[in-house]
């Protein structure tokens, strides 16, 4: 049973279901959880927010009022003054089984290949709800930020977990429509970035949920995406530009944090002022959308198109490094420590003779990731799918550097990767 209280009656035990008031005027990235420790609950006490929704079933209730006369030592169990007012002792919580959904909650590190299934659920999951959110925007109602938190929530714990298994699902998934695929994309590399960046919870949050919403405008734009193949990269140049306008309009008349419509307002400035709506130069474009505009154009270089494949990671980020201009050379050195030398889901040679895609980094080694080989290079033919880790194999292995797959001979990389990826998902 849900039930709303005021923030002064939340005890340890209770099941916080929703906390009430703007999603940025509080410090917790969890938008549902237990409450089980004292630093957690003085925190909630001593913020902004005004009343919480508590959930009966998953934890304790509010306590009766007591009788009058009654003592407050019997009222519910042994007590204590805190801050003038009684606080319960912590009794041992309900458990109520969540086995249906992955544990998203959870911000324990995990290996690449555990992580991507928990990554699957949530890209489907949380894609509903950007579809939902774009075609309500295209109604012309206004966004709810509380029903994307989380969105953000479920991406921003997924990146704690393994930095790289989000954006390697979404660089190889091609069942989800493009606008939905690279809000989710740029979502999670914002917060990579920001965690790079070593920036607050809350400018993280604000990243991510930048990431999501920066390309809202496009669900206002005068063209039919369906015949597009969901793809508004084809939209006609002269039409698109005006997406970044109408998205920050969007975003402020929806009451959404300035800094947020703010970002999708110059996510296509550019460091030099050759970008668009307005020209902006260096500084005088917000943080968020400097940030933006490395995330965002990183995505759009990666992704496939109906007329073509992306570009590997590894050259994407050569080809940012190449627009020294364009971009904050400080936010595009974090950005490239944060995705690592070869990226997961880089295309590369081997001394072997094979290609071999990145699967997974390897901190320790950076310039030597863990792959996996499927195609000869001499015989330009499928090879046997063989996992090196190329830390563990001395000189004997290593990368001679990028490679593009059709160079070699391989026309149907698109399928391959997404097999590689299936399969790693579905390791130990």
């Amino acid at each position: 049973m849900l039930k709303r209280i005021d923030i002064s009656d939340l005890e340890l035990g209770m099941f916080v279901h929703k906390l009430e008031g703007s999603w940025f005027k509080h410090p917790f990235w969890k938008s549902q959880f237990l409450l089980t420790d004292e630093r957690t609950l003085d925190s909630l006490l001593t913020s902004a927010v005004p009343a919480v929704v508590i959930d009966t079933a998953r934890g304790l209730d509010v306590r009766p009022a007591p009788s009058r006369g009654q003592s407050a030592a019997h009222s519910g169990g042994v007590t204590e003054m805190v801050r003038g007012r009684t606080r319960r002792a912590p009794i041992a919580p309900r458990v109520v089984s969540q086995a249906s959904d992955p544990d998203s909650t959870n911000t324990q590190p995990q290996t690449l290949s555990r992580e991507f299934g928990t990554a699957r659920q949530i890209a489907e999951r949380s894609r509903k709800m950007i579809s939902r959110v774009f075609l309500e925007a295209r109604l012309g109602k206004s966004i709810n930020a509380s029903a994307l938190a989380p969105v953000v929530d479920d991406i921003f714990a997924s990146v704690q977990r393994n930095p790289h298994a989000f954006n390697g699902l979404m660089r190889c998934k091609r069942d989800y429509e493009f606008v939905y695929r690279h809000s989710l994309a740029v979502s999670a590399l914002m917060i990579s970035l920001a965690r790079q960046m070593k920036l607050t919870a809350d400018g993280t949050r604000q990243a991510g949920m930048a990431g999501l919403l920066i390309d809202l405008g496009v669900s206002h734009l005068p063209a039919d995406l369906a015949s597009l193949g969901g793809d508004f990269r084809r939209i006609d140049d002269e039409v698109f530009s005006e997406h970044a306008r109408l998205g920050h309009d969007l975003l402020t008349a929806s009451g959404l944090d300035e800094c947020v419509a703010r970002a999708a307002f110059e996510h296509h400035e550019r460091m030099d002022g050759s970008g668009y709506p307005r020209g902006l130069k260096g500084e005088q474009i917000g943080r968020l959308g400097r940030m933006a505009a490395i995330c965002d154009t990183y995505d759009w270089l990666v992704n496939d198109t109906l007329v073509g494949a992306g570009l590997d990671p590894a050259a994407a980020i050569a080809q940012l490094r190449s627009l020294v201009t364009f971009f904050d050379p400080k936010i595009l050195r974090a950005f490239v420590d944060a995705l690592g030398i070869h990226p997961v889901g880089s295309l590369v040679e081997l001394s072997c003779g094979r290609l071999a895609m990145v699967m997974q980094q390897e901190p320790a080694t950076p310039t030597r990731p863990r792959v996996r080989t499927f195609w000869h290079v001499a015989e330009r033919r499928i090879a046997p799918i063989e996992e090196i880790v190329l830390a563990e194999c001395g000189g004997d292995q290593r990368i001679l550097g990028t490679a593009v797959p059709e160079d070699y001979g391989c026309t149907c990389f698109p399928e391959i990767r997404e097999k590689l990826f299936a399969m790693r998902s579905r390791a130990g």
